[in-house]
C-alpha cells in the first residue's frame, strides 16, 4: 500500500547560545511510513520529538538531514500543504468569532472561495455535532465545542490527509466516542489519519497502527495487535482461570501443584477462585484444565492475559528519566 507519509532517517537539531553553543537533538534518525486510508498514532512521552515532526510535516521546521514526503509531495510543500488539514492541540479562536464566522475564516485561508465554504460548512457543522450552535459566539463555547469547532476547520477543505495532536483533548466520554466514529467514517471514505494522543485507550480502539517514540528516537512501530504479542508480558505465557472447587483451597492448591502464581478467593459460599498462573504453550493449559476435571473442580472462564497498549508503552519508554515523561 502506498505511503501517504515517508520519513526517512530524519533528524532535527536545535542550537542555542552564540559564544559556547548548545546543540540539543529532538529527532534522531527516525523512519516510519504512513499507510494511505489508515488512522496512524504517534505515541511518547513529553520531550519524545513527536511536536517536532509534526512541523516538519507542515513545513514549519526544516529538518537537519533526513527526508520526509507527505502525499507523494516534500513535506512542507505548498502543494503538499493544500492536502492537510491540521488540529493543533490548543486551538485558540479570536473571541469576536461565531462558530459559523471562524470557520469562514479559516475556509479563506484554505483557498475556499465563499461558495466553496458555503456548500461545505453545514455539512462539517453536522460530522462534529455543531449544528444549532452555528450562530454562537466561539466565546460561550465549553472546550469540547471548541475542539470539535477546530476538527470542523481541519476538515472544511477536504484535505486527504489530517494530522491532529490530541483530538479528543476536552471531550466527555460521548464525545471522545463521536469522535471515533467520525475518524472511522474519514477512514472508510479513504481519508489518511495521522494523530498525536496521551490517551492510550482512544489510541488503542481508533488506531490501525502506532510508532512509540522516546528522546528523539523511534523506540517501535506496527499494527498494535502485533505489538502487544512481541511484548515481554505476553510471551510468559499468562493465563488467568476462574474455578470452582467444593472441597475447596486446599484441593484448588493441590490441583494446581506449582504451576499457579496467585489464588484469590471469588465467592466464599460458592467455592469459586481466580487463579493466575503462567504456562508455556497449549498443550501444557489443555494437561492443566483435564487435571483440573479429573479432580471435579469447574472450570467457569479461562482468559489470556494480554498487556495493555499502556503496558507496552511503558516498556518501550520504561528507561526515559521521569522529569520527561
Amino acid at each position: 500500500m502506498a505511503a501517504a507519509i515517508s520519513v526517512e532517517q530524519l533528524s532535527k537539531t536545535y542550537s542555542e547560545g552564540i559564544l559556547f553553543r548548545k546543540h540539543h537533538k529532538a529527532l534522531q534518525n527516525v523512519s516510519l511510513d504512513v499507510r494511505n486510508g489508515e488512522v496512524f498514532g504517534l505515541l511518547g512521552p513529553n520531550g519524545a520529538g513527536k511536536t517536532t515532526l509534526i512541523k516538519i510535516l507542515l513545513g514549519i521546521l526544516h529538518p537537519s538531514k533526513g527526508k520526509a514526503t507527505v502525499l507523494d509531495m516534500e513535506a512542507g510543500s505548498k502543494a503538499a500543504r493544500r492536502k492537510i488539514g491540521y488540529l493543533p492541540e490548543n486551538l485558540i479562536f479570536p473571541r469576536h468569532h461565531t462558530g459559523r464566522s471562524a470557520l469562514y475564516f479559516y475556509g479563506r485561508l484554505s483557498e475556499l472561495n465563499d461558495s466553496q465554504i458555503a456548500k461545505r460548512e453545514r455539512e462539517v457543522f453536522d460530522m462534529v455535532d455543531l449544528t444549532g450552535r452555528e450562530h454562537e459566539p466561539v466565546r460561550r463555547y465549553s472546550k469540547g465545542m471548541r475542539q470539535r469547532l477546530g476538527l470542523a476547520q481541519a476538515l472544511l477543505h477536504d484535505p486527504e490527509l489530517l494530522i491532529m495532536d490530541e483530538p479528543t483533548d476536552g471531550l466527555d466520554p460521548m464525545g471522545r466516542s463521536q469522535i471515533r466514529d467520525l475518524l472511522a467514517r474519514l477512514k472508510e471514505r479513504g481519508k489518511t489519519v495521522f494523530l498525536n494522543s496521551h490517551i492510550l485507550q482512544e489510541v488503542e480502539l481508533i488506531c490501525d497502527r502506532v510508532a512509540i517514540m522516546a528522546l528523539g528516537q523511534l523506540r517501535g512501530q506496527g499494527p498494535i495487535d502485533e505489538l502487544i504479542r512481541q511484548n515481554p508480558l505476553a510471551q510468559q505465557g499468562a493465563v488467568i482461570l476462574e474455578v470452582q472447587c467444593p472441597e475447596g483451597i486446599a484441593m484448588t492448591t493441590q490441583a494446581l501443584g506449582d504451576e499457579a502464581a496467585s489464588i484469590v478467593l471469588l465467592s466464599e459460599t460458592e467455592r469459586v477462585y481466580r487463579v493466575e498462573l503462567s504456562l508455556p504453550d497449549q498443550l501444557s493449559l489443555d494437561r492443566l484444565i483435564d487435571r483440573l476435571r479429573n479432580q471435579q473442580i469447574s472450570i467457569l472462564a479461562v482468559e489470556r492475559f494480554r498487556p495493555s497498549l499502556e503496558q507496552v508503552f511503558m516498556s518501550f519508554v520504561g528507561s526515559v528519566p521521569p522529569h520527561l515523561r
